[in-house]
């Protein structure tokens, strides 16, 4: 049985059901078991090495490269939009602002504290940090995954992260999000199928997106209304999500940057050179 460990926003949900419900199965008979939790336990369960495969930030994946592949599938990138950092439309923000994050590893969380490194930090699920700001408990939050669609009127958009990225990346490259990271311990014919299985499961899901969809609303799996879900999922669960491009790879790998030169990690890496090789498969078969 692999385990599998995805975040419950609807965009994870949406690329790995087509498995759930049958609709794509193992070349090789393997079994799938998943589990759903918020994306900071996603995080620190797979620096832990918990899961055979999870969802994770791409801000993590430096310090986990050892021990976990990148997949090349299952991706979630901001183009022209992404998280936003909200605050009450009375307040005004110091430049030691308090400030609600959804994680340490988070992407946004490492974008964010390279343009504000005067901030004052606090974690929090990503469910909370909505009502922290409303109370007064922080300035400031970022909000994430269906919390960017609809949040109180109280609320206003101070930045958008997307707008960050793209003046620390110094150009509009894709904001690497979320991906998924296979444990290295697999063997690699195992391996191979898993991400290939994962990624017909994504192909079928954007391919039959009404249908999922509707499922998934029926069963109520997902947290947000219909129409919010199909604006939710053209933003982070759509063609591109299939299989890495060039370009995402550019940003992935300008994030890296980006995180090795601010100190957050202790070495420089390449996206390329992490994932799973699949040549093996062809050289086996010829």
């Amino acid at each position: 049985m692999i385990s599998v460990a995805h975040s419950p926003d609807a965009d994870d949900l949406f690329m790995y059901y087509a498995i759930v419900f049958g609709w794509v199965d193992s070349s090789l008979g393997d079994r799938f078991s998943n589990v759903a939790l918020d994306i900071q336990t996603l995080n620190e369960a797979t620096i832990k090495g918990t899961y055979d495969v999870s969802a994770i930030s791409f801000g993590v994946y430096p310090f986990v490269s050892d021990d976990f592949a990148l997949l090349r599938t299952g991706v979630s990138f901001g183009q022209g939009y992404g998280p936003k950092l909200i605050k009450k439309k009375t307040t005004y923000l110091k430049k030691d602002f308090k400030v609600a994050l959804s994680g340490r590893h988070t992407t946004n969380a490492i974008i964010f504290s390279l343009a504000y490194p005067n901030a004052k930090i606090v974690y929090k699920n990503f469910l909370e940090i909505e009502d922290a700001v409303l109370s007064g408990e922080v300035d400031a939050g970022v909000l994430i995954h269906e919390s960017i669609l609809n949040f109180n009127s109280e609320l206003e958009v101070y930045r958008e992260i997307w707008d960050v990225w793209c003046e620390q990346a110094g150009g509009e490259l894709p904001l690497p999000l979320g991906g998924m990271a296979l444990r290295r311990s697999i063997p690699l014919n195992k391996a191979i199928d898993i991400e290939a299985t994962l990624t017909k499961a994504v192909n079928v899901a954007v391919k039959n997106k009404k249908t999922l969809s509707k499922m998934l609303m029926e069963r109520g799996i997902i947290r947000v209304n219909e129409k919010e879900l199909d604006t939710y999922l053209n933003l982070y669960a759509n063609d591109d999500s299939i299989s890495l491009s060039e370009s995402q790879k550019k940003g992935i790998d300008r994030l890296f940057e980006l995180g090795f030169k601010a100190g957050i990690y202790d070495k420089l890496i390449k996206c390329e050179d992490y994932f799973i090789p699949t040549e093996y498969k062809e050289i086996r078969n010829s």
